[in-house]
């Protein structure tokens, strides 16, 4: 089993930033990688990035590129996501998950057999 638990979230204005932790314990090394996805309200689960342990390989939306990035520290075994110019449509519910398949794509959620209980990230106009 892997556990993930996430950290950073919180209230901020438009146009601020927000650095977002993912801590993985567990058999990570049954896992690929890492990926954050997130929900709005009365909205779906959408991808948001990934990366390979290691960072070798990621993978970000396009609706957020520019203003997300991930990272990862293996000796941590933590994955950050770095939000910049947040916008009030970034609010939701973020989660980290880990990738335990390679049939899926990175930004499929098939792909990832491991999920944390989410944080909030709310933005302010």
């Amino acid at each position: 089993q892997v556990q993930l638990a996430e950290s950073g979230g919180g209230l901020v204005q438009a146009g601020g930033s927000l650095r977002l932790s993912c801590a993985a314990s567990g058999r990570t090394y049954t896992t690929y990688g890492a990926g954050w996805f997130r929900q709005a309200p009365g909205k779906e689960r959408e991808f948001v990035a990934a990366i390979s342990w290691g960072g070798g390989s990621t993978d970000i939306a396009d609706s957020v590129k520019g203003r997300f990035t991930i990272s990862s520290d293996n000796a941590k075994n933590t994955v950050c996501l770095q939000i910049d110019n947040l916008q009030p449509e970034d609010t939701a519910v973020y989660y980290c998950a880990a990738r335990s398949s390679l049939i899926y794509n990175w930004s499929s959620r098939n792909a990832y057999g491991y999920w944390g209980q989410g944080t909030q990230v709310t933005v302010s106009s």
